[in-house]
């Protein structure tokens, strides 16, 4: 697949909002600790919508509260929802962790684009979602009347 190749496959605005009322446990791999980054403050908004956040970041033993797993692998439970937070070249081992914990959806956000991961994933049966904030999608499809 093309490199340049739109991200067009995306699920409708429908789509996208059926899977953020579904969701409900989001592991957010490439979690920071540090409260300027996009990571952390896209899931303070999501932990104050009433989503489970569930950090996955190697360095780290505990984000925003919440006991932080090294990998989608360790998650002892099943989760809605994996985020990432990631470099492009990072992404295919983790595509390939959430195939195998059996994700239902996962959510590339904006800049992070990886279209051969995408395309593994979908034809393991996972929904994607790639180059969109979660933060932004939510407030756009629910309001935020605290902005």
């Amino acid at each position: 697949m093309p490199p340049n190749k739109p991200t067009n496959d995306n699920p409708s605005p429908d789509e996208i909002k059926n899977i953020l009322e579904r969701s409900k446990k989001i592991a957010i791999v490439g979690l920071s600790p540090k409260e300027e980054r996009d990571s952390n403050r896209v899931a303070k908004y999501l932990m104050e919508k009433g989503y489970e956040i569930v950090p996955v970041n190697p360095g780290q033993k505990e984000i925003l509260g919440q006991d932080c797993f090294k990998t989608l692998t360790d998650i002892p439970f099943k989760v809605d929802l994996v985020d990432l937070f990631l470099n492009p070249e990072r992404v295919p081992p983790v595509v390939d962790q959430a195939i195998e914990i059996g994700a239902p959806v996962l959510w590339m956000q904006e800049g992070v684009i990886h279209h051969e991961a995408a395309q593994k994933a979908r034809e393991a049966g996972l929904t994607v979602v790639m180059d969109r904030c979660t933060k932004r999608e939510h407030t756009k499809l629910f309001g935020d009347p605290a902005s």
